[in-house]
């Protein structure tokens, strides 16, 4: 991952949870996130780029990268915010984004994380009526994508997709994570 997604001292996670722009756009606000960069994992392509993961053909899912200050936020809160900002019960999909590409996947960095994320999924379950279809896949090293997908939302906040897609999935996570939100 680029210097700038992991600081010194801080905890990383790796998420996938559908289109890249809209966790982007979450994870940006909340206090004790340090660093945010989208970018590719979970295929088997070397050089993996977006028309090339868009395809479904790299195995890549678009995912994002959060360092953060666990003196600040606790990765269990990050884990729930996620379980928040997507829907994991949907194989595959999320929305109109359909793929692999788009699947719901935590790509935990050592076995520590990946028994955390295990019971985060556990957790989680109660606010979902369907199963949460969320994988957990080994780590197959990091891509980050291409720069107009870094803080997509801050830089296009008056695209469609932005206005129909992300605004109201960032109103759902401001509700229930208010506490967590930077201030202005």
């Amino acid at each position: 991952m680029s210097a700038a997604a992991t600081p010194p001292a801080s905890g990383l996670l790796v998420l996938g949870g559908g289109c890249f722009w809209c966790l982007d756009a979450w994870y940006r606000t909340v206090r004790g996130v340090t660093g945010v960069e989208s970018g590719y994992t979970g295929g088997h392509t070397a050089q993996p780029y977006y028309e090339s993961v868009c395809s479904g053909t790299t195995g890549h899912a678009e995912a994002v990268a959060v360092a953060f200050d666990p003196t600040v936020i606790d990765e269990d809160t990050l884990l729930d915010m996620f379980f928040t900002m997507h829907d994991p019960t949907t194989l595959n999909r999320q929305g109109y984004d359909v793929g692999t590409q788009y699947r719901s996947a935590l790509f935990p960095l050592d076995q520590d994380q990946a028994t955390r994320m295990q019971a985060a999924i556990e957790r989680n379950q109660g606010n979902w009526s369907q199963p949460i279809v969320t994988t957990i896949e080994d780590f197959s090293g990091w891509h980050p994508a291409e720069p107009e997908h870094q803080d997509f939302y801050a830089e296009h906040p008056e695209v469609g997709y932005c206005q129909v897609i992300i605004n109201p999935k960032l109103a759902k996570a401001r509700t229930q994570f208010a506490t967590f939100q930077r201030s202005s």
